[in-house]
């Protein structure tokens, strides 16, 4: 009886000292109501959905070329992360879209977005589709008047969507989020995580 015991306190010992998975550094809304569906036109001028890219992390970022600061400087820590991701950079997709259905055509995101990693893709809609998206996934933005050439400029959200290779909503990345805290959760959501 006293050996059960003892193997009983052995084996919950042993239970405690299991290691927890390894939590994501970004927030992890894994089973949000939303961000469940986009219907947008790549800068190469092909119609693409959420769907197009099952099997591969999705990165999801909306901004605009015009964008002073955050926008390149997001775009830029994207292509670090999938310089440090190396081979695994082929099963992750960055999709950068704009709120300037204006101003943004293909040509301009052909220009913009591929210049930060070839991978990347550019994707735009008229005004209708552009407000319908950012509506899905709670985007806002508020168009300020400027002086000088740009005429204007946007003030909007900065973070960015990561869907899993399932095509599942998992984490919401805030903006300035250092590169290897990308790259870590990534990689777990590759791992299956």
């Amino acid at each position: 009886m006293l050996r059960f015991v003892l193997l009983s306190f052995l084996l919950l010992g042993l239970a405690g000292c299991q290691p927890e998975p390894p939590a994501f550094k970004a927030t992890d809304i894994s089973g949000a109501s939303f961000g469940k569906s986009l219907a947008l036109t790549d800068h190469e001028g092909r119609s693409r959905s959420l769907e197009d890219f099952r099997g591969k992390a999705v990165v999801l970022f909306f901004g605009y070329t015009s964008c002073p600061d955050i926008c390149p400087g997001t775009l830029a820590r994207y292509a670090e992360a999938m310089q440090a991701l190396g081979a695994e950079a082929e099963k992750v997709q960055v999709l950068f879209v704009t709120l300037d259905p204006q101003r943004d055509d293909a040509a301009r995101l052909k220009a913009f977005v591929p210049w930060f990693h070839p991978s990347f893709l550019g994707l735009y809609g008229d005004a209708a589709q552009t407000a319908a998206v950012a509506k899905e996934f709670l985007v806002h933005s508020v168009v300020k008047e400027v002086g000088g050439g740009l005429g204007y400029v946007l003030d909007h959200s900065a973070g960015s969507y990561v869907f899993d290779p399932a095509g599942r909503l998992r984490l919401y990345v805030r903006d300035g989020a250092p590169v290897p805290d990308v790259v870590a959760d990534i990689r777990l959501l590759l791992a299956g995580r």
